[in-house]
């Protein structure tokens, strides 16, 4: 069950209208690393999650505040896009508010679809996707996962408060920045504690190390031009080697003879009968043949 309060988790008042800023600002709202996105992983995340308790509470707290902060983001869009058709002087405008709104940067399904309101799109006007979430089962998995979607969340706020100069939105995005902050903290938090708790290794899925190759889960391979990569804590961290000069393990890439009936380009057979000309000298006798 969910309780919508009709307050907004903070406040989202522009200083005035901006079409093209509202564009922009629809990136954080539907796009891969949007508020939408990281609210339906942490949704799916919960829901899906078999360990009540401290976990569980913390995927579908922070799931909750996700979908406040597509709320706050939806509000600031549509305050952003307040009279921003009739605000446009050119001419070519004067009679048209959706060709004002063109003109003026906003994306145009925002009048036409929307009604000067946001859309489940991000700033291309690509509509968000599902499959944009991860939302695996394994919380160790998933974690990692959170951590990186809200460093990416994070790094485009931050590019997005550097196209601004409006204080209301400002404010806004300060807020945002700080919550993407912390939800980091906490998902490398739990990542620890997760580990400490026993329920999941280092590795994710803590299982079938005794199936693998353990000949290669030790390398680290150097398949870059010179000598940088093994100035890295990678190149001799415990139990890991830094392979200078890796070889192939397999033969060549070569793909098996396509289906006749796909006419995939190949290479046949070098006899007269199966080369490409044999076969069109032989298609073309025939054809002789028939027609006597």
């Amino acid at each position: 069950m969910f309780r919508h309060t009709k307050l907004l988790q903070f406040e989202a008042k522009p200083q005035r209208p901006d079409a093209a800023y509202a564009r922009k600002l629809q990136e954080l709202i539907g796009g891969a690393y949007g508020e939408m996105t990281v609210t339906m992983q942490y949704l799916f995340q919960g829901w899906n999650c078999r360990i009540e308790g401290k976990y569980k509470d913390l995927i579908m707290d922070t799931a909750t505040e996700e979908i406040g902060h597509v709320e706050m983001l939806a509000t600031m869009v549509a305050r952003l896009l307040d009279g921003a058709p009739a605000t446009e002087t050119a001419e070519a405008a004067d009679k048209d508010p959706v060709m004002a709104a063109v003109l003026g940067g906003m994306d145009p399904q925002q009048a036409i679809v929307a009604g000067g309101g946001a859309l489940p799109n991000n700033s291309q006007g690509v509509p968000w996707n599902g499959g944009y979430i991860v939302a695996s089962g394994n919380l160790l998995a998933d974690f990692r996962a959170n951590a990186a979607a809200e460093a990416q969340g994070r790094l485009q706020t931050a590019r997005l408060y550097n196209m601004t100069d409006d204080p209301g939105v400002k404010e806004m995005l300060q807020f945002n920045l700080a919550r993407d902050t912390v939800h980091q903290k906490q998902w490398l938090a739990a990542i620890e504690e997760l580990e400490a708790d026993g329920i999941e290794g280092p590795i994710a899925p803590s299982a079938l190390f005794d199936v693998e190759n353990s000949d290669h889960n030790n390398t680290v391979w150097h398949l870059s031009d010179g000598p940088d990569g093994a100035k890295g804590g990678w190149s001799a961290d415990g139990d890991i080697e830094y392979l200078e000069a890796p070889k192939p393990l397999g033969g060549p890439a070569t793909a098996p003879k396509p289906d006749p009936n796909l006419f995939g380009t190949y290479a046949p057979a070098q006899d007269a009968s199966g080369t490409l000309k044999g076969k069109a000298k032989q298609a073309k006798n025939k054809l002789k043949d028939n027609g006597r």
